[in-house]
């Protein structure tokens, strides 16, 4: 694509919806008028980059979807315990201790199955330690989740060096291959994005339709909703809120437990320390930018997945950009659409309080 007409075209375009977003006035559909000026945006931004050069876009939109998987479970636990009036910062915790957990089960088992299986229950334990400590103990769960984030981070750095780097055969468990859906992956592109991908794609959209149909379309999600926006009238027509909260958050963590295993098991196939890099806390701001919707949350992860690959394309292409600010894009646009779009989100009106049952 020539650079300079692309720009010019983009602009005016831009300027066309401007002018007519002027004349409506700003109502309704304002944030997607500013989504798609935003994409057009990033359409101009590319081909200036790749000028002289080549980028494969299919390549692009495929790096954007695996790195948005850790950030998607991240947010789905986050509106699991949320949803039912647990607020979770102990996300970034759970996943890394799951990524050290399945490296480690998955090499000694020769079984990346089981690997899995062992980060998805590291996830449920740390989960249930911050349910006894937020429900039962009724400590602050900012203090709580801060507590296992810092535990999670000690735990695993010291048992990198000790153990995983003297012994390197209980640190290589393989990877998930990716699998092909017959018929589906040779579609044009979609084929290749989101039907020819590693078995932790699929079970995030799995979780995802579950968690969504759960939340809206059964009596377990009516009773969850309730819970985290008026406990004490759950409570007087025979919900068990306590156990309602227990429940979601060691489901919250599971998810958790998945996405972290992703890392070990999904991406790179081994464990680093602090390889999780802060994807727990951009699922928490994708969790609140979704309105603690699973849909919504998951586009907001796309969002910063997309942000994430952007940066590493930059870099290969050389754009004159300092590679520091390259490394802060995914922070900064999450601090930004934060600041932005998170201060509309109203979370549940119970979020955070501690119930104590008459």
């Amino acid at each position: 694509m020539p650079s300079r007409p692309t720009a010019f075209l983009v602009a005016g375009v831009c300027a066309f919806v401007g002018a007519v977003q002027l004349t409506r006035g700003f109502g309704a559909q304002a944030n997607v008028i500013l989504g798609v000026v935003l994409g057009l945006f990033v359409l101009a931004f590319l081909t200036w980059a790749a000028r002289d050069q080549s980028l494969n876009m299919l390549g692009m939109l495929q790096s954007t979807l695996l790195r948005s998987v850790p950030i998607t479970f991240g947010a789905l636990c986050g509106v699991l315990c949320e949803r039912s009036g647990v607020v979770n910062i102990a996300i970034e915790g759970m996943l890394l201790a799951a990524a050290f957990t399945g490296s480690i089960v998955g090499s000694v088992a020769h079984n990346l199955f089981v690997g899995l299986l062992g980060g998805a229950a590291v996830g449920a334990l740390l989960a249930w330690a911050l349910a006894a400590l937020a429900i039962r103990y009724r400590m602050d769960q900012i203090i709580a989740g801060t507590v296992i984030n810092l535990f999670a981070l000690g735990i695993t750095g010291f048992l990198s060096a000790r153990v995983l780097e003297p012994y390197q055969s209980l640190n290589n468990p393989g990877r998930f291959q990716p699998i092909s859906i017959p018929g589906l992956s040779k579609l044009p592109l979609v084929g290749p994005v989101l039907f020819d991908e590693n078995l932790f794609v699929y079970l995030m959209f799995a979780i995802i339709a579950l968690t969504y149909i759960g939340l809206y379309y059964t009596r377990w999600g009516l009773r969850v909703r309730a819970v985290g926006e008026h406990p004490k009238a759950a409570d007087t027509v025979g919900i068990k809120v306590l156990f309602t909260r227990y429940r979601n958050v060691i489901l919250g963590g599971v998810v958790a437990g998945i996405g972290g295993a992703y890392f070990t098991l999904g991406s790179v196939g081994r464990f680093d320390q602090d390889m999780t890099a802060g994807r727990g806390f951009i699922g928490l701001a994708a969790m609140i930018v979704g309105r603690w919707n699973p849909l919504g949350a998951f586009a907001a992860a796309l969002l910063f997945g997309f942000a994430d690959s952007l940066q590493t394309k930059l870099s290969i292409l050389q754009v004159p950009i300092p590679s520091e600010f390259l490394l802060m894009a995914p922070y900064l646009l999450t601090i930004l659409v934060v600041a932005g779009l998170g201060k509309r989100a109203r979370p549940p009106a119970a979020d955070g309080k501690p119930y104590v049952k008459e």
